[in-house]
């Protein structure tokens, strides 16, 4: 455990200091990374887990890109390098899905990211019909 203002290796911490076990690594509040926001941008988009995310073929200026956080840069590199589901890009960054979600919506806004939602399942054909295809394929 790891002591930053306190009598040393275990001593109480002193009055005001912070102490943090050393295999937590930084502490960093979900509602600070997206500013205190539960909902991406005005836009109001909704990702679903399953929602695939890609980059721009046109990527961010340098000077654009050092305006984004830390948590954007980091969501934008997965992306740069395939194709992800929103949940695997919460999973490889290691952060909460609703956090993912809110820095998504700035990043889409800002023409970073393209997504392709999924098709909702009244629009996906009848198992029947797809049967009759898979029959009809065999018969040939």
């Amino acid at each position: 455990m790891n002591d930053t203002h306190g009598d040393g290796p275990g001593g109480p911490p002193a009055p005001g200091g912070q102490w943090y076990d050393a295999e937590a690594g930084p502490l960093v509040r979900p509602y600070a990374m997206t500013g205190g926001r539960t909902r991406p941008g005005p836009g109001g988009e909704r990702f679903d887990l399953i929602a695939l995310v890609v980059a721009d073929d046109d990527p961010p200026s340098p000077d654009e890109e050092a305006v984004l956080g830390p948590e954007h840069r980091d969501l934008l590199a997965l992306c740069r390098a395939e194709t992800r589901s929103v949940a695997e890009l919460s999973a490889d960054a290691d952060l909460p899905v609703g956090v993912v979600r809110v820095l998504l919506g700035d990043l889409l806004e800002s023409g970073f990211l393209r997504v392709s939602r999924p098709v909702p399942p009244a629009q996906l054909p009848d198992a029947r019909i797809l049967r009759e295809v898979i029959d009809g394929l065999r018969a040939l």
